[in-house]
């Protein structure tokens, strides 16, 4: 009985390196080390097959060496291929012996040289010898499928990360042309722009990037910036970058203007921004109507359909279960996984993180002891003790940084229990910390006795969980509407904002002054950032500093992006007027490409609605006038008349006419909470959009059924 498991044990210790790799670094350099030994001289063999495969990982941004990836790839192989086989007979035995397949029935099945085949019904009787056959040809199918299977599939999955990357590039490469075009024009090198722009990775993404290669590549190797520019044109996955990249090389090489060049790419990509954003509304749209035939419609369909079979053929209600439990949240969860991949880079999500450096704590850090430097001198005129006097000022700066570091270590702390409020708006996920706990409070005190068995637990707190539901994603929405609402009004103010700090700075005040003019101007919501950046300036610190707290303080893309551009033209020059009026048309062009998306998808978000009262109206027809009908029938005709037919109704006495009205319940539940998500994220980019949608959904569903009884 032991002997017979020993391959299995073996086979799973062969694998749990591999899976131990995945969540520790020690276990994944050991396996990284015993791949190299096994693997590495014989991975550079072809050097034609290495050169491709280096390619598909530089595409791809994987930082791993060749040798290393090719090296594991084989490895990763050999151990799904070894241990592929051998698992393979023990899943085949138990999904026999859940079947209640016997010996006898697989030799009937099969020719009498397979015959050994049945042995795996009684696998536990084997030795260690008797299983050498099954586990031969398990090795010859599933074991080589496993191993040929996980070596392509290891290779295809650069393939795809390469292509990922390659949309986001192409996405954010208008916006990566904008800030080179008018960093260029503030006067800066280029070099020292795509510097900049590489130090700018968060903000401009994977097309800064993308060129940040170039920027490495001349800082570690000394390369050219024509060169680099090559190099990366010709590893870059994205097809425009590529053709950017080599444009932007020509020119340098050929001394052409370097700001016309620059202004006609900006304009084109413009351009084909608008272009990219007609195809992605008419992609959203045929997802929206897709989701509508499938997803909504669909269901309703098989649901009817059920359910009047159900009442009058057989019983249909595990089939009813496994289409309402499982098929509606893993089809709706699917698609959001697919949309969200699909349409990921073309959203402005940026980490919004807080990494500029407070200016106070930078100037004491920085300050060593010479403030001590004045007070040298004794009143007399004589010299005073000078060591002293140095230590004891080192000490006295050391006394602060030191309360200065233990503050920043509790700012997160203190500043959640002085503004809790504010703490939910930039977090809406931190109301669950509340809302749940009450919701579970809500479910327990409504339902005092809790039965044991499936169907009347389900009945006894299907409408408390809905409730409690409906509670906890209505403090997430209405906290994550507020702050997006607040956010989209200074965006809004943004372009103007840009707009008049061009006008004076091109009038000729400096960008200090021209800040603090701003401070009189009327900007709506950006009105208290532009006072409180005012203040920052006042208070000490510099412009970039002030600028980077309010983009911190904001965490919007459009801003970010604004600041970003502002901040490095301030270091290069004073004359940021040309800069300004470009980061200006950048966000007011973003400005318009959102407006427009909404107003189109604005369509598909009420086709989804109406969709969705189609559903509920045809479940609520169900259980008001079907299942009463049934009802009636089981009542009216107990025992049928002698030498008359029923008909269809034969088996209708035996219908539980509950079971489908609770499953209706849910059913108009679940796809409410479904389809809301999803008109959220179609219709405005995010799953968080559609959290006030899903509650409004569940709030009709509940509320349908609440009248129906």
């Amino acid at each position: 009985m032991v002997l017979s498991f020993l391959p299995l044990a073996a086979a799973l210790l062969l694998l749990a390196p591999i899976l131990a790799g995945t969540v520790s670094r020690e276990a994944n350099l050991a396996v990284t080390r015993i791949a190299v030994h096994a693997f590495g001289d014989r991975v550079a063999a072809d050097r034609s097959r290495v050169n491709r495969q280096r390619d598909r990982l530089r595409a791809a941004h994987v930082d791993v060496t060749h040798r290393t990836y090719a090296s594991k790839t084989l490895l990763y192989a050999t151990v799904a291929g070894v241990s592929g086989s051998v698992l393979g007979v023990y899943v085949v035995a138990a999904t026999l012996a859940l079947l209640r397949v016997g010996g006898e029935a697989i030799r009937a099945a099969l020719p009498p040289v397979l015959g050994f085949l049945a042995d795996l019904t009684r696998i536990g009787e084997l030795g260690v010898v008797d299983l050498f056959p099954l586990l031969l040809v398990s090795s010859a199918t599933v074991g080589v499928g496993s191993a040929v299977s996980v070596y392509l599939l290891r290779w295809e999955i650069l393939d795809q990360r390469a292509h990922a990357r390659a949309s986001q590039i192409e996405a954010t490469l208008p916006r990566t042309v904008a800030f080179v075009y008018a960093l260029s024009r503030s006067g800066m090198a280029l070099p020292a722009v795509l510097e900049t722009l590489s130090r700018n990775e968060d903000v401009y993404g994977e097309a800064a990037r993308e060129l940040g290669v170039a920027v490495r590549d001349m800082n570690t190797f000394g390369t050219d910036v024509i060169t680099a520019l090559e190099r990366m044109a010709e590893r870059s996955p994205s097809q425009n970058m590529s053709e950017f990249g080599e444009n932007l090389a020509s020119v340098l090489g050929s001394g052409r203007e370097l700001s016309g060049f620059l202004r006609d790419q900006y304009e084109r990509y413009q351009e084909e921004a608008e272009s990219q954003q007609e195809q992605y509304l008419e992609l959203i749209s045929t997802f929206a109507e897709a989701y509508v035939t499938v997803l909504v419609a669909g269901p309703l369909f098989f649901i009817t359909i059920l359910v009047v079979i159900g009442i009058v053929i057989s019983d249909t209600l595990p089939l009813l279960r496994a289409v309402v439990y499982l098929g509606v949240p893993l089809a709706s969860f699917g698609f959001v996984v697919y949309i969200d991949s699909i349409t990921r880079s073309t959203g402005d999500a940026i980490a919004s993180k807080r990494t500029v450096e407070d200016a106070r704590v930078r100037s004491v850090a920085g300050s060593g002891g010479g403030a001590g430097d004045a007070s040298d001198a004794r009143a007399d005129g004589g010299a005073g003790d000078v060591g002293a006097a140095r230590a004891a000022d080192v000490d006295r700066w050391g006394a602060s940084r030191e309360r200065l570091a233990v503050y920043d270590r509790i700012e997160a702390l203190l500043d959640a229990a002085n503004r809790p409020l504010r703490l939910l708006l930039d977090r809406p996920e931190l109301t669950a910390a509340v809302t749940v706990p009450a919701g579970l409070w809500w479910v327990w005190l409504r339902t005092p006795a809790i039965p044991l068995q499936p169907l009347p637990f389900a009945r006894a707190v299907d409408s408390p969980v809905i409730e409690a539901t409906l509670v906890v994603l209505a403090a997430y929405g209405v906290a994550y509407e507020i702050e997006k609402r607040r956010i989209g009004a200074i965006e809004r103010a943004v372009p103007d904002f840009l707009d008049r700090m061009a006008s004076i700075n091109e009038a000729g005040a400096s960008v200090i002054e021209s800040l603090r003019r701003l401070t009189d101007s009327d900007l709506g919501e950006l009105t208290p950032e532009v006072e409180r950046t005012w203040r920052d300036v006042e208070w000490g610190a510099t412009v970039t500093t002030a600028l980077g707290r309010f983009r911190g303080r904001v965490r919007s893309p459009v801003v970010s992006r604004a600041v970003a551009l502002v901040s490095n033209a301030v270091e290069a020059s004073g004359d940021v007027a040309p800069v300004l009026a470009i980061a200006a048309d950048e966000a007011r062009s973003t400005r318009r490409l959102r407006r427009e998306r909404r107003q189109v998808m604005v369509t598909y978000l009420l086709v989804i609605y109406v969709s969705f009262a189609v559903f509920l109206g045809i479940i609520a027809a169900l259980t008001v006038a079907f299942i009463p009908a049934v009802e009636g029938a089981q009542l009216s005709s107990p025992g049928g008349v002698a030498g008359v037919s029923t008909g269809v109704f034969e088996g209708i006495g035996t219908v539980d006419t509950d079971d489908y009205v609770l499953l209706f319940y849910h059913a108009a539940a679940i796809q409410g909470i479904a389809s809301g998500l999803i008109a959220g994220q179609l219709g405005e980019g995010s799953v968080s959009d559609g959290v006030k949608h899903a509650t409004v959904m569940l709030l009709l569903a509940y509320l349908t059924f609440v009248i129906v009884g």
